[in-house]
């Protein structure tokens, strides 16, 4: 490149012409650049110009739902829990008695179980309900309506969650049919990996893995008590259980 200062040329270096070139393709993408988000930007204001009524009602059904959300929480379920948790006192001292009838069913001025989960199914208490009407009708050897009611249950509580799975578990051994027990009780202890319920669901899995004559299952099981629940009641005598299913798989 030459530069005529004067009457005399001057000649650039063959770097600099390469810098100044550089630049200026820089240049000339950062204005294509440029050019390209103002396209962009002017494409989303016509689209939006063109849509606005669109938006505008998707952004009201939005906000009404939101609102609709929190006023449904507020004027309905609230009050609807207060007067569930009312009903769910008297039915609970009726089963902490043992007096499965009135918990299910009532006492003539309280809602039972059965009654509560039904009108007030939406509400926590309502939920919860149905747990305790599971356990009311596994007491009472009722085993598909144990069932019914504790599959109805949907709770993530450390304790009761997994005791209400390992309760199905529980019904479908009554029932017979071993294969759903063991895996309602894996189920339940893989559910929550607590102190309490997990070595106690993997004890409950391992006896009837014993029982079907899986032998291999049900140490694998025990080990996993002693490994991962040391603590456990289950597994103070955890060996006594792996000595025994390991005695029976022997002498298959």
């Amino acid at each position: 490149m030459v530069f005529i200062i004067g009457n005399k040329d001057i000649f650039l270096h063959p770097q600099i012409e390469k810098t100044m070139a550089d630049k200026k393709n820089q240049d000339e993408k950062g204005d294509q650049r440029l050019e390209n988000i103002e396209e962009t930007l002017t494409r989303t204001e016509q689209f939006i110009f063109s849509n606005q009524k669109n938006i505008s009602v998707v952004v009201l059904i939005i906000v009404i739902g939101i609102i609709g959300y929190f006023a449904y929480n507020r004027y309905y379920i609230a009050p609807k829990s207060m007067e569930a948790s009312k009903q769910m006192f008297a039915a609970q001292r009726y089963f902490e008695q043992d007096s499965l009838e009135k918990a299910l069913y009532g006492d003539g001025n309280n809602l039972g179980f059965l009654d509560i989960a039904d009108e007030y199914g939406s509400t926590k208490p309502g939920n919860l309900a149905n747990y305790y009407a599971g356990i009311c009708f596994l007491k009472k050897k009722d085993f598909n309506q144990a069932i019914d009611y504790l599959d109805e249950f949907k709770g993530d509580d450390h304790l009761i969650g997994p005791m209400a799975t390992g309760a199905i578990g529980d019904a479908h051994l009554e029932l017979g049919d071993q294969k759903k027990a063991v895996a309602f009780y894996l189920e339940a202890a893989n559910q929550d990996a607590n102190g309490f319920t997990a070595p106690l669901f993997l004890m409950k899995a391992g006896n009837v893995y014993e029982l079907m004559g899986k032998y291999d299952e049900a140490i694998s099981t025990y080990q996993r008590i002693k490994a991962d629940f040391v603590k456990s009641k289950e597994a103070a005598s955890i060996d006594k259980y792996i000595a025994r299913a390991t005695t029976s798989k022997e002498n298959k």
